[in-house]
């Protein structure tokens, strides 16, 4: 088994096809992405792939260790691109390919209108273990 994250972008990444901003979508439209998720994380769930997902509020920053006293804090989460990664999900699976595969599932989501989004996934491999080296 291996582990994914599979990460919603909603600026940054290529256009979706169905790309009307989450902000634009009626009560009903955003009822029925939410629970086209909830259904997809829960099947998961069953088959034992789910470990964990969660959306994401647009607000954050970039913070980082600049010596003694308060860190510098800047505007964020990515203030050259304005990326907003909405949320997450990690899954455990058999296969890259069975990563993939899920991933497409759910980059068809409903969006506006109830069509599907067709949104880009990133996926990303856990690091795995690294190799003892002998010499």
């Amino acid at each position: 088994m291996a582990k994914y994250l599979l990460l919603k972008h909603y600026r940054g990444a290529p256009a979706a096809v169905n790309d009307v901003p989450m902000d634009r979508w009626t009560p009903e439209e955003i009822s029925a992405h939410v629970r086209y998720m909830n259904d997809f994380a829960g099947r998961l769930e069953e088959t034992g792939e789910f470990v964990d997902g969660q959306a994401l509020s647009p607000e954050g920053m970039w913070v980082r260790y600049d010596g003694e006293g308060r860190p510098p804090v800047t505007d964020g989460p990515f203030a050259e691109t304005k990326d907003l990664i909405a949320g997450w999900m990690i899954i455990d699976v058999d296969s890259r390919e069975r990563a993939v595969e899920l991933a497409g599932e759910l980059s068809a989501a409903p969006g506006a209108g109830g069509r599907p989004i067709h949104e880009w996934l990133e996926v990303r491999p856990f690091l795995g273990a690294h190799p003892t080296v002998t010499e």
